[in-house]
Parts: structure tokens; sequence; C-alpha cells
């Protein structure tokens, strides 16, 4: 079991490391996300230059690379390894190797770590990322908000501690990457997504 944790964790990482919004927008000869837009190689961003459907590939692809390895975890490991893979497949996004460890802000690959390891939690946040993005118009207050409330949706349904605990973690990382949003919310000048 130690060997297959190892394997999951280094494998999740480097599944997590794969840059889909630029290997997207490259698909489609339009350049790399990161010089256009909020520089961000994430969907949100990809669907300001490229389009709702490069978007939508985007976004399905990065909730992929959280849910594959994670879901291969709760297979075959313990539940905090599986939280444990979850993280390094979010991480491998956040810090990827294939990008000198610059990537993007780590929601999508999130969601795709708490659709397996909590479903409930999941759609939780995922409701409230869409209602407070179309309540606000801006995507980055859904996301703080609904990423943000992830470790209160995992006590609510009781999940594991180790659970908890690694949804903390990677809550507070996603708000400590959308700190120029945060600036630009209270300012007033972030960007909006109607």
């Amino acid at each position: 079991m130690d060997f297959i944790f190892a394997v999951l964790v280094f494998g999740g990482y480097l599944l997590g490391s794969l840059p889909f919004g630029i290997l997207i927008m490259r698909l489609k000869g339009l350049g790399d996300p990161r010089e256009g837009g909020s520089g961000n190689i994430g969907a949100t961003n990809v669907m300001r230059i490229a389009g709702k459907p490069a978007g939508a590939a985007t976004l399905v692809l990065d909730i992929a690379k959280g849910a594959v390895p994670t879901l291969l975890g709760v297979l075959f490991l313990l539940p905090w390894q599986a939280a444990v893979v979850g993280l390094a497949s979010f991480l491998g996004h956040i810090f990827p190797v294939y990008l000198r460890f610059k990537g993007g802000k780590g929601v999508a690959t999130a969601l795709g770590v708490w659709m397996i390891l909590s479903p409930p939690a999941f759609l939780g946040v995922v409701a409230l990322i869409l209602f407070l993005a179309w309540r606000t118009g801006h995507m980055s207050a859904g996301s703080l908000a609904g990423c943000g409330s992830a470790p209160l949706w995992m006590i609510i349904n009781r999940e594991p501690w180790q659970v908890i605990t690694v949804s903390i973690m990677m809550s507070a990382i996603i708000v400590f990457r959308h700190r120029d949003n945060i600036t630009r919310l209270i300012q007033g000048k972030e960007n909006t997504i109607r």
C-alpha cells in the first residue's frame, strides 16, 4: 500500500501539473493565456480570450485532473491517503513542474478533489460559487466564498478530520492565490463575467 500511495501522490502531482488551459489555447492557435486577460491559466481567463467552448474544456479537464487521482486514492488507499493524493494533484496545478512552479489558482482542480472526497460538500461549494458569481458578476467572488466554505461543508457532512484538514489547506491556498482579485474587488476594478 505504501508503494501505491507513493505512486499516486507522485502521479497526482504530475497530472495536476498539466496546464490544460495553455494546451487548449495553443491547439486553437491563440498563444498563451498568461499573455492576455488576467494572465491566469485557468478556465475563466481561457474563456475570456478563446471563448466559452475553450473555457468549458479547460474547466472539465482541470476538474478531472483533481478527480481522477483522488478517485484512485479512494479505491486503493485509506481515506487520509486519498486526501493527500488529492492535495498533491491540487498542488501540481498551483506549482506545476512544467511551468517552473508558476501555475493557476486551483479552484477547478480543488473542485475535482472535493467531488470525490465529499460529494455533498462539493455540491454546496459549487452552489455557492454559481450563486455569488451570478449575483455579483464576479467569478472570483464566487470562487472565494465557495471554496472558502469547503471545510464547513466537510464538517457538516462529518468527513474524517484528515479530509477536513486537507480541505482547510486547499481553501487557504486558494484565498491566498486570489489576493490580487480581493484587492480589485475592494477597489471595484475586478473583471466581470457579464
